[in-house]
């Protein structure tokens, strides 16, 4: 599956910044290659894009990173979820598989078809998913090693009515939810994160959404390994869905920085 195009970056910030600002689902791109494998016409893709993307929130980890007092870095997915969910495990036996979306989707937002159910997932997960979750896992140990320490803040968004494939969609959706890690998110991080986003209207916790990634080397055995996922609801900084970014945008932005900063601190 032949493709010139990188599949992410990773955009270096200060050299004593622990944060690492991970952005896996902002990007709409779909290489021809994948394209071929999915069954859906121009314009049924185009919604499910619009549904499917978090939008403006690579944007909005710039922004941020611009406004911080020490840069953080940032990794940056650049092809669309629906090429690979970097934030997945390969081999996934949990719910989301259950309704067509482990690492390889097979069902769209509204459960419809993607791709065919017998898809064979190992030339996407080969060419993009295991090189993606590589150079995580290198930038994460780098981190480590120059500082002692890696945070990596999840930046995601969700709409503001729940979507047919979330299986959890009729808890509380706060304008700002913070998904945490049992082992991996320490109370003074939820607790800062809380503080900052105080600004941007209520902050809930593990709902719609909840959860926060680090890569399976480090995954419950690192303790010098923090996650936190910052998940923002879409209506408050765009158009839902797939539309512009508005003022909150800056506001949000703003409220990252001041989480990377607190945390660089």
């Amino acid at each position: 599956m032949p493709d010139a195009a990188p599949s992410f970056d990773v955009l270096p910030g200060a050299g004593d910044s622990p944060v690492i600002l991970h952005v896996p689902h902002s990007a709409r791109e779909i290489p021809p290659a994948v394209r071929a494998g999915i069954v859906l016409d121009d314009a049924a893709l185009e919604r499910e894009l619009d549904h499917i993307t978090d939008a403006h929130t690579a944007e909005l980890a710039e922004e941020a990173a611009g406004l911080s007092a020490v840069t953080p870095w940032r990794f940056v997915n650049r092809l669309s979820r629906l090429v690979v969910d970097p934030e997945r495990f390969p081999d996934e036996r949990e719910e989301m598989l259950a309704v067509g979306m482990g690492a390889v989707y097979t069902r769209t937002t509204h459960r419809d078809v993607l791709r065919p159910a017998d898809t064979d997932p190992e030339p996407l997960l080969e060419r993009y998913f295991r090189p993606y979750a590589r150079a995580m896992t290198e930038a994460v140990a780098d981190r480590l090693a120059a500082t002692g320490r890696a945070v990596i803040i999840d930046v995601h968004s969700y709409p503001r009515a729940a979507l047919p494939y979330e299986l959890h969609g009729e808890g509380p959706r706060p304008p700002v939810c913070l998904g945490t890690d049992s082992f991996h998110t320490p109370p003074e991080l939820a607790d800062l994160a809380r503080k900052v986003f105080a600004g941007c209207g209520e902050t809930g916790m593990d709902s719609p959404f909840g959860g926060a990634y680090v890569p399976l080397e480090f995954y419950g055995t690192n303790a010098r390994v923090g996650a936190l996922m910052v998940e923002i609801r879409r209506d408050t900084y765009m158009t839902e869905p797939g539309g512009p970014a508005g003022p909150g945008l800056t506001r949000l932005a703003a409220a990252l920085a001041a989480l990377v900063d607190g945390v660089s601190r």
